[in-house]
């Protein structure tokens, strides 16, 4: 029986099309019909109606009608249905013949022409016998026609080419070929699609009117026939709910059926035919959930519909093919729209299928499993005369025969062991994995991680049996990684075995050694016995040795093996197997840990390596090797010891490279670092432990970093979370789980023995030399060389304070803006032991505010480590924080000559600038001099000198200026009349005396200056007597260039007498002389 037996027919899968049959076209040698055809066939679109077209010649034999029955009293039907049958309607009996004929209306020979055609029709209806297959005849003309109803030629002769060929107006159809042939050929295939429509509903009216016929007696078996037949032609009308309604029937009809074991599988055949129609018909109508229900539905009536136990594999290729048809429609409806979910994807419906077919690979297997010498029944009897079966679901040798009871048991025997014998022979691995891979495509897609690699899984394992070892060890070793990362190590145990299972069977060394490192570890469930079986074909391997053979492995398969590991053995190449744990989980654990997580240049480096072993026996590695990033430690790092390759399982107790299962090995290592690694990183990039010696075979066990494998870091969260007490262990050792991997360090530079100390007087005032005295004390107990100092302004603070702060070592000349903001690399000399030096440094700040100051000081010094001499550079630094300050606030104001405030000035008349000095030091400031420099706008009534010259000023102390100042008149100026500047040159009182003067410059404010027309000036004394006379005189002034007419008014006063005009009047003489007498003492207005 052929593999293929249980899939379903191609025309019970393709979507039903009405299917119309071309005649009178010679498509090979005719163009113009050739163009015809190809617009009927050629890149049809979606939109256009569903016909199947297929080009006939005239006198075609369609297949012949069966006489129709008057009475089905006596009839027995011998199938529910035909093999061909659906085929028949679908490929050969068309539902409308159309006849092509090339014939104009004006064709002078019409006559012969219309008898031509009438005859081709003929023939047709007769090739037909007696078929309802409609007929329809489409002339072809080289002229546009005309609209119907003005040529009086054309109708006349359609009527007559009518009833010539006895058709009805509505079959005759004209194809004009003009360039507008494709909308004329859509326009036939609409009319041709009604006629179909047409046939196939008298063809539905035809089936339903046997039922009165029938009963359900005798008749069973047609009532599902009918039934099916029924829903069959609605699809080919392009009914589908009719369709779907009357396959729902037939359904029910087929359940209905007495089974039987010698009909179980014909009843089965049409319900996996019929629920396949119905389950795509609903994915079709977009009601998935109504196809899933059905599905299930189909699956509980027909699951324990086994049939004839000999052949229950038959039943699980049969469930197996359910649902694989099922997923692919599931499938075929998502990709036109349908949307699904994790839970209910086509995948699923792919792994069951998988399931069965994996069910009947196993019954197969016991069933089938005859002896050598059995052999396939001559003659055959699974062949037909035909080659095909007459009703779908029946046995070959018994076909049409409907008796529950055998007739001939013996060919019924013969019948089973060729089924049986044929099954033996399918390839069912292939099957299987084909399914498996589907459903790992679908929940791949539906993002189900766990499901596909569970199903990988399998597929590795049939892959496996398949004998096909290195598509197995891929899908097997893709998984391992998601099943270790998550901790399954009971499912990652089993997987393996399998991979160690076809590393054998391949003789892949490497793969071979990785997988036994794997299985003898921690993560591996296997009892003591067999972990001592996979560590003794281990050591064989590391001896050059053929291991001993997998248990459960193909006999032939292992004869092969063996011969490849001698191949092996004898093949001359690397013996050196290099291999990284941090993917997987080896026999041994490793961990390193340095003592700190940083060390002094002169401090030797000590780090220690841990090794656990987890393998039932005591085993000997042969070196250990760390490597770094730099790799002129790895020298010092290397721990070896020469054994031979039967010894790595003897001799235990002895040497620092014996592991002990269960017990923690430290191993110390120190080193001194290189001084040109000051302020790097040190860091452990591996660990390398050799197994085996290179005169046999080595594995080298690669460690990344300081250690941990694929579960390290799982087992390292557990632990963290566990409140269980560990025991307590004897002092030598340690709990594995207490200690924590430190792969790196950092070497820093000696810890210096020196002092710096920072003397100075803060705050710091603006623009001044600030003196920072540095002392360095050396405390070192040899002499220190090369001492540097860095000084100044410490980098990463504001810009503007770098750009207006100035650091120089020389103290008498002002620092200007080419000085920088940090001095570096101040050679002074070296210093013996006790001896310390000082250094001035001398800081200008042009803005206040904070600024933080450094002060770095390196030197060289020799020193010995391990008794290794190096040059270690040492540094100390220190930072202060000072605040700049105002040195003093000036405040200026300008008076009358009288010391009253004016809030203007008038031309030509003098004022007086008064300037005030506030010292703001906490120290005690030295006024050396002052300065006013006038603006041009400005001139001096006296002669201008400083009046505060080295003046010592206090905390809280003033110094005030008066200079008498005159303004010509210079017009309205808008803003004012610039003053000029005052300049106060000055330095603290502590300062030395090279400390250069610092000179500030304040800009005076600006004057509103007034013009005035007349100025008046009185003369007279500075004090006065009672009872006497007091002589005053007054100035008047006209400072306008025309003559003034002023009136003056003298008031008397209750203080004065006096004599003189009391009333003038102007112009008079310039000035005017008044004799007070005064009448009280004391200080009296006029």
């Amino acid at each position: 029986m052929s593999p293929t037996q249980w899939d379903f027919p191609v025309e019970l899968c393709c979507r039903p099309m009405a299917f119309v049959t071309l005649t009178g076209l010679d498509v090979v040698y005719n163009a113009v019909h050739r163009a015809v055809w190809d617009a009927f066939c050629a890149n049809r679109r979606a939109d256009r109606v569903p016909i199947s077209f297929k080009v006939l010649p005239g006198d075609h034999e369609y297949p012949k009608c069966r006489p129709k029955r008057t009475s089905y009293e006596w009839y027995i039907p011998k199938g529910i249905l035909k093999t061909g049958w659906m085929n028949k309607h679908l490929n050969l009996v068309p539902a409308l013949v159309v006849v092509f004929y090339e014939l104009d209306w004006d064709e002078p020979q019409w006559k012969e022409k219309q008898s031509e055609c009438a005859t081709r029709v003929e023939i047709v209806r007769q090739s037909l016998q007696g078929r309802n297959t409609k007929v329809a005849v489409v002339l072809i003309q080289k002229k546009t026609p005309l609209p119907p109803g003005e040529d009086v030629i054309a109708s006349e002769r359609a009527a007559a080419l009518c009833n010539a060929c006895e058709l009805s107006g509505k079959s005759l159809f004209v194809l004009p070929h003009t360039d507008h042939l494709v909308g004329y050929i859509i326009r036939l295939e609409n009319a041709f699609y009604e006629h179909a429509q047409t046939y196939y509903y008298t063809e539905i009216r035809r089936v339903k009117s046997h039922k009165e016929f029938l009963n359900k007696t005798t008749h069973q078996l047609l009532f599902v026939r009918h039934q099916f037949k029924i829903a069959f032609f609605s699809e080919l009308k392009q009914d589908t709910q009719n369709a779907l309604k009357n396959y729902r029937t037939a359904y029910n009809l087929v359940h209905e059926l007495r089974a039987h074991e010698t009909n179980i599988l014909e009843i089965k055949t049409m319900a996996g035919f019929i629920n396949y129609k119905i389950c795509r018909l609903c994915f079709q109508h977009n009601t998935p959930l109504d196809a899933i229900a059905q599905f299930r539905k189909h699956i509980d009536f027909c699951k324990k519909k086994i049939g004839s136990a000999e052949l229950s594999f038959e039943h699980a290729a049969w469930m197996s093919k359910q649902f694989q048809a099922f997923g692919d429609l599931f499938d075929e409806a998502i990709k036109l729209g349908l949307t699904a979910i994790q839970t209910q994807n086509p995948g699923f419906y792919y792994q069951q299928a998988a399931y069965y077919a994996q069910e009947r690979k196993q019954l197969a297997k016991t069933l089938c499993n005859h002896e050598a010498s059995v052999m396939y029944p001559n003659p055959d009897p699974l062949e037909t005369q035909t080659g095909v079966l007459d009703f779908y679901g029946q046995r070959s040798w018994r076909q049409g025969i409907l008796s529950f009871d055998l007739s001939d048991p013996e060919k019924e025997k013969v019948g089973i062991l060729a089924i049986q014998l044929k099954e033996r022979n399918v390839v069912h691995s292939e099957m299987i994995i084909t399914l498996l891979s589907n459903a790992v495509a679908q929940f791949k897609k539906y993002k189900c991680p766990r499901m596909k690699s569970h199903l990988m899984v399998q597929m590795g394992e049939e892959y496996y049996y398949a004998k096909d070892y290195t598509k197995a060890l891929k899908l097997l070793d893709y998984v391992m990684c998601d099943y270790r990362s998550e901790g399954w190590w009971t499912l990652l145990t089993s997987i393996l075995t399998t991979a160690l299972k076809c590393s054998y069977l391949m003789a892949q060394l490497k793969d071979y050694i990785t997988y036994s490192l794997e299985l003898l570890g921690r993560a591996s469930t296997l009892k003591d016995d067999q972990k001592s079986r996979i560590e003794k074909n281990l050591i064989n391997v590391l001896m050059n040795e053929s291991p001993d053979p997998e248990p459960d492995c193909d006999i032939l398969a292992v004869k092969t093996a063996q011969k490849l590991w001698a191949d092996r053995i004898s093949l001359a190449g690397s013996n050196i197997f290099t291999i990284g744990v941090q993917d997987f989980v080896p026999f041994v654990q490793c961990k390193a840990k340095f003592h700190a997580p940083s060390f002094h240049v002169d401090v030797p480096i000590q780090f220690d390596i841990y090794l656990k072993a987890d393998c039932p026996h005591p085993i000997r590695f042969s070196k250990l090797c760390v490597s770094f990033n730099n790799q002129e430690y790895n020298q010092f790092c290397v721990i070896e010891e020469a054994s031979k390759a039967s010894e790595v399982l003897e001799n235990l107790t002895q040497g620092k490279m014996c592991l002990v299962p269960g017990k923690t090995r430290k191993l110390s290592f120190k080193f001194v670092a290189k001084t040109e690694d000051v302020g790097k990183k040190i860091e452990i990039t591996s660990v390398d432990l050799a197994l085996g010696n290179e005169m046999g075979r080595c594995v080298v066990l690669n460690w990344q970093g300081g250690g941990g494998d694929a579960a390290s870091s799982q087992e390292a969260l557990q632990a963290a979370r566990s409140f269980k007490r560990r025991p307590k262990l004897p002092d030598n050792e340690v709990h594995w789980d207490s200690i924590i991997i430190q792969a790196s360090t950092m070497i820093i530079s000696r810890v210096p023995n020196i002092s710096v100390h920072l003397r100075h007087e803060p705050p710091a005032l603006t623009n001044e030399m600030y003196c920072l005295v540095v002392t360095v004390q050396s405390h070192e107990k040899t002499q220190i060389r090369d001492v540097k100092l860095t000084a100044g302004l410490k980098p990463g603070q504001d810009a503007n304070l770098t750009q207006k702060t100035h650091v120089t070592l020389h103290g008498t000349e002002l620092c200007d803006e080419s000085y920088p903001a940090l001095l570096t690399d101040i050679p002074v000399g070296d210093l013996h032991p006790g001896e310390q030096l000082e250094k001035m440094l001398y800081v200008r700040c042009g803005t206040v505010g904070s600024r933080m100051f450094l002060v770095y000081v390196s030197y060289l010094i020799n020193t010995a480590v391990e008794e290794k001499e190096i040059v270690c550079k040492c540094h100390k630094d220190e930072t202060v924080t000072i605040e700049t300050v105002f040195p003093f606030d000036v405040a200026v104001k300008f008076v009358s000559t009288k010391f009253e405030h004016l809030e203007r000035v008038y031309a030509d008349i003098p004022f007086l600038l008064m300037t005030d000095v506030l010292s703001a030091s906490p120290w005690a400031l030295t006024i050396v001099s002052s300065e006013l420099q006038l603006a041009p706008s400005m001139t001096t009534v006296d002669q201008l000198e400083s009046q505060v010259d080295n003046v010592v000023l206090q905390t809280g102390e003033s110094a005030s200026e008066c200079f008498c100042l005159r303004c010509p008149s210079l017009g309205n100026v808008e803003g004012g009349v610039a003053t000029g500047h005052y300049i106060i040159s000055w330095k603290r009182t502590s300062a030395m005396e090279n400390i250069p003067i610092i000179s500030t410059v304040i800009t005076l404010p600006h004057v509103i200056v007034e013009t005035i027309p007349l100025h008046v000036n009185a003369e007279l004394p500075s004090f006065g007597r009672v009872r006497e006379s007091l002589p005053v005189k007054y100035h008047l002034q006209n400072k306008t260039d025309l003559v003034q007419d002023v009136e003056i008014s003298v008031e008397p006063s209750d203080a004065f007498m006096f004599s003189g005009l009391k009333q003038i009047r102007l112009p008079a003489q310039a000035f005017y002389t008044y004799q007070y007498f005064c009448q009280a003492s004391g200080s009296t207005h006029g």
